[in-house]
């Protein structure tokens, strides 16, 4: 009986999963998302990736690029409108509040990619890193350096 508890409960879990990721290639992505990557936002950029994501029943897709050596990544939705974006910068050019709390939270771990992301009008700064344990870990903070929880 537990066993079998356990198993359902493992299905409903795969089933409910919050997102999944499915990579493609050009053709594959509706025209107007087509449109808002080849017209707007991948204008002189390298695309490195594509895929389609489904979070909370709400489809959008993923784009990776390089521009000039560093990676800008984008969010766009079905209607090709652009959701989110994440450009790589460097650590030094971020607001002091955001760029202390993140070496706060890095500590004696290593210092990764850090990014400047766009969300819904509202900056924020991402850095991942790697734990003194060795654990790959990201933090997200505001520009006045709150931790933010994605």
């Amino acid at each position: 009986m537990t066993r079998t508890f356990t198993i359902i409960l493992a299905i409903a879990a795969l089933g409910g999963a919050a997102m999944a990721a499915e990579k493609l290639q050009m053709k594959d992505l509706p025209p107007a998302v087509q449109k808002t990557v080849t017209q707007e936002q991948a204008k002189g950029a390298e695309i490195k990736g594509l895929a389609k994501e489904t979070e909370n029943g709400k489809t959008s897709y993923e784009v990776e690029t390089m521009v000039k050596g560093k990676h800008r990544d984008f969010l766009v939705d079905a209607k090709g409108a652009v959701t989110e974006v994440e450009e790589e910068t460097a650590i030094e050019s971020i607001p002091a509040a955001a760029k202390a709390a993140i070496q706060k939270k890095v500590a004696d771990g290593k210092m990764g990619m850090v990014e400047t992301m766009t969300r819904g009008g509202a900056t924020f700064y991402e850095a991942a890193y790697t734990s003194k344990a060795g654990k790959k870990l990201e933090v997200l903070v505001k520009p006045d350096g709150t931790e933010v929880k994605d």
